[in-house]
């Protein structure tokens, strides 16, 4: 579904990914670690092609429209006074474009997702008005109704209760068992370890990448370590001999 070939992607000349290399096969279910600031999310918007990169190349084997992307809480505005099913309704804008109609079958589809993610009641609640566990629900929704090939999700539990965290597990298993691919970043090395069948551990290189067990061993994990704690952001500029978008 998405090869990775020599990607480098910099800030201010300084590497957030240095050279990382591999493949996301098809219907894989896999989960990005690693410490912080080592790349993880850099990853996830270079394969939404929202980053340029310095150096290498992503290809990603889906149309664009057949990709859902669910960035970090922290970057969505809830602000706007939008109903809950307006939201989840969203995920209908491939298909729809800014002036299609909303249908019959879709309102439908819509209603089915909201109560797949537990929240049937709440369809006419502000998104401003739910809690980050509700809202996080709502987003899984509006995934559902795009009905993607490849899904990229960043951080999906973060301070999430329980109970929001092992629904949401429910539908990313459910995806993986429907074939689609899922990249998730995520923390928690035990859920990692639980859930999901393949693991990417970055440390803004490349540590290890491929079966969960595999990757997660004592020796991976404290490389990365060594690598986060030798990080000097005064280093010397990244030179690559090749920029690609």
């Amino acid at each position: 579904m998405v090869r990775i070939d020599n990607l480098t992607v910099s800030y201010r000349q300084h590497p957030a990914l240095h050279h990382v290399s591999g493949e996301f096969a098809n219907g894989s279910l896999t989960a990005v670690i690693g410490p912080n600031g080592s790349g993880k999310s850099t990853l996830l918007k270079s394969i939404m092609g929202l980053l340029t990169s310095s150096g290498g190349r992503v290809q990603v084997n889906t149309p664009r429209a057949r990709i859902a992307y669910l960035p970090q809480m922290t970057e969505i505005d809830r602000s706007f006074p939008m109903p809950v099913r307006d939201c989840v309704l969203l995920g209908c804008w491939s298909a729809l474009g800014a002036w299609g109609g909303v249908t019959a079958d879709m309102l439908a589809c819509a209603d089915a997702a909201i109560h797949n993610v537990g929240l049937e009641g709440f369809e006419e609640r502000t998104v401003g008005s739910l809690s980050s566990g509700q809202f996080q629900r709502v987003l899984f929704a509006r995934l559902l109704m795009q009905d993607a090939d490849l899904i990229l999700l960043d951080e999906p539990f973060n301070a999430m209760d329980s109970r929001t965290t092992a629904t949401l597990l429910d539908l990313i298993k459910q995806w993986h068992a429907q074939g689609r691919t899922v990249i998730a970043v995520l923390h928690d090395d035990a859920q990692v370890r639980a859930h999901f069948d393949q693991t990417v551990l970055l440390a803004r290189e490349l540590v290890a990448w491929g079966d969960t067990a595999a990757v997660l061993t004592d020796a991976n994990l404290l490389r990365a370590r060594a690598l986060a704690e030798a990080w000097d952001d005064s280093a010397d500029i990244c030179h690559t001999d090749e920029v690609t978008a």
